[in-house]
């Protein structure tokens, strides 16, 4: 533990890390990272697998035994991926379990996602989330579902399913407040069919850093050179108007409702919180972002960055919502849309992950046939 790390854990902070590797788990690094980084939870995503097995030397290496088996057996690219994914997740879900036992199921979590592909596709995620959840086979496992419009029936009927999930791909307060609409919803569905909900945990991935990486571009190419000062400064507000979306729903007479009935909040997540700018903080979307009930997940650079630098001992986002409304109120004056940025970060965050994911496949695929 260390005074940077326990100081978000005093506010409320949950820090997950944002990364996932054999390599992490057969080194003892991450077992490391829980017991003295408060690492309470891991994610992961297509690129994050990619640049696991795509690796080079003993890192890349720990996948060739098992890649060669499973092609000698018979198995497909996609299975052989399926296979190697799920092993990780399931061996860090076991590494994790009794952070989850002690936070009753909060925390102690790891992420698994359904094929990106699936994104547009409703039906086949709800299948593909049971797919993992049986096969990964472990109580502390989080699905995650893209916050797609197709993705958002499929989370209401996962959740009500009995499944444990975390929604990606968040860039807007309205569509997260449409995920935390179909959470509650899948938990109504379920006390209505007579089904316990006290087990089901879900986070909701809002991704931070990514908006100003689109609105930052827009500020400096105004011909009003004072709409510079506004750089830096659209994600964080966004992302704090989100939280206040969360305590307002937090206080509605339906989640009071269901809390009483055994639900647990699905906290919100910040994702994408290492910085693209150099000229920012190495821990900018950190920093900022520090209030009671809240996960971060982060890129392994960005939790060193936080070990290093100053503790944040106080809520850095109540005390401030007036000030981010007052900033999307004036990326307005300056033409930016930011329903439109976000719209299409949405767009090219699935393409991404996608692109992501055929690369994995295309890994795989090169060393299946070598084996």
């Amino acid at each position: 533990m260390t005074a940077t790390t326990a100081a978000l854990s005093a506010q409320g902070v949950a820090i997950w890390l944002d990364d996932l590797s054999r390599e992490r788990l057969a080194t003892g690094d991450l077992a490391d990272l829980v017991a003295q980084r408060d690492v309470v939870g891991v994610t992961t995503n297509p690129a994050i697998f990619r640049s696991a097995i795509s690796g080079s030397g003993t890192a890349s290496d720990r996948y060739a035994a098992d890649i060669a088996r499973l092609a000698a057996d018979g198995k497909d690219t996609e299975r052989i991926v399926r296979a190697l994914t799920t092993d990780d997740v399931r061996n860090a879900c076991d590494l994790l379990r009794p952070v989850w036992e002690a936070t009753e199921g909060q925390d102690g979590r790891v992420s698994i996602e359904v094929d990106p592909r699936l994104a547009h596709d409703t039906d086949a995620t709800i299948g593909q989330a049971h797919e993992l959840w049986t096969e990964v086979d472990r109580e502390n496992l989080l699905i995650k579902i893209p916050g797609t419009r197709a993705g958002l029936p499929a989370i209401r009927t996962t959740i009500a399913a009995g499944i444990s999930v975390n929604v990606t791909l968040l860039f807007s307060v309205q569509r997260y407040q449409q995920v935390m609409d179909v959470y509650h919803g899948g938990l109504e569905d379920r006390l209505a069919a007579g089904q316990p909900i006290d087990h089901i945990h879900s986070v909701a991935s809002f991704f931070v850093s990514r908006v100003d990486t689109a609105v930052d571009p827009l500020l400096t190419d105004h011909p009003d050179p004072a709409a510079t000062n506004l750089k830096g400064t659209a994600a964080i507000a966004n992302a704090r108007l989100a939280y206040a979306a969360f305590l307002e729903v937090s206080d509605s007479d339906r989640w009071q409702a269901l809390e009483e009935a055994g639900a647990n909040p699905q906290r919100p997540l910040w994702a994408s919180t290492g910085v693209k700018n150099p000229d920012y903080p190495p821990t900018l979307y950190v920093d900022e972002l520090v209030a009671p009930g809240t996960v971060n997940t982060m890129p392994a650079a960005t939790l060193q960055a936080v070990v290093d630098g100053t503790p944040v001992t106080a809520d850095r986002i109540t005390p401030h919502l007036d000030h981010a409304a007052g900033v999307l109120q004036r990326l307005t004056t300056y033409g930016i849309d930011l329903d439109q940025v976000t719209t299409d970060l949405e767009t090219a965050g699935v393409t991404a992950f996608e692109q992501a994911w055929t690369a994995l496949l295309e890994t795989v695929e090169q060393r299946r046939r070598a084996a």
